[in-house]
């Protein structure tokens, strides 16, 4: 069944179980894929040119920046990200819905880009973004004391992250509440495919 393909943006706070959630999404759909980011990092372990990321030098991203290629970009702990105009248009063009995990400020990029572009460019009208909300701070903390996998100050950190994060939530089209795994998936499918016109 041809269904209308989407650029889906999700944002989050770190332990709101964004990561989770958008693979069981990808797992469910198949006409859906991970967006490829550019990045100036380097390969880690296995990742493949192309598959996990678009690697460029730093000189090759910037002038990428000075195009205007990407739709949203940002530098994370010393290096650059971005996700190029193009790659989302191609993957569009051949009917596949685009899934872009990305922050609050990548987010707005977005949102910016789109607007500069005609109401019937694909990309404007497939863009659906949803916030995934914790149910509270103090179950955030919960959940990232919980991993075991942070220092307390980088915890601290996190949750001051997620404080101004959530106060971007209101900018978002759809908002679901990650209290239960199962009831927060079943609301992003059921809004993926209200949006997909199933």
């Amino acid at each position: 069944m041809n269904t209308k393909p989407l650029l889906i943006v999700i944002s989050a706070p770190s332990g709101a179980g964004k990561s989770t959630l958008c693979e069981r999404l990808l797992a469910a759909h198949g006409d859906m894929a991970y967006s490829v980011s550019c990045t100036t990092r380097a390969p880690r372990g296995g990742e493949v040119d192309g598959v996990h990321y678009h690697f460029l030098t730093s000189a090759a991203f910037e002038q990428k920046v000075q195009a205007g290629a990407f739709l949203e970009h940002a530098q994370v702990h010393g290096n650059r990200y971005g996700t190029l105009m193009q790659t989302v248009r191609e993957a569009m063009q051949q009917g596949r819905s685009l899934l872009m995990d990305i922050d609050v400020q990548g987010a707005r990029q977005v949102r910016a880009a789109l607007a500069t572009l005609p109401t019937t460019d694909l990309m404007v009208r497939g863009f659906v973004d949803i916030f995934v909300q914790p149910p509270s701070l103090d179950e955030l903390r919960r959940r990232l004391e919980g991993r075991g996998e942070d220092a307390a100050e980088v915890i601290e950190r996190r949750l001051a992250n997620a404080a101004v994060e959530l106060a971007d939530a209101g900018l978002y089209r759809y908002q679901v509440v990650n209290d239960d795994l199962a009831r927060a998936y079943g609301e992003l499918a059921g809004i993926i495919g209200k949006e997909q016109g199933q």
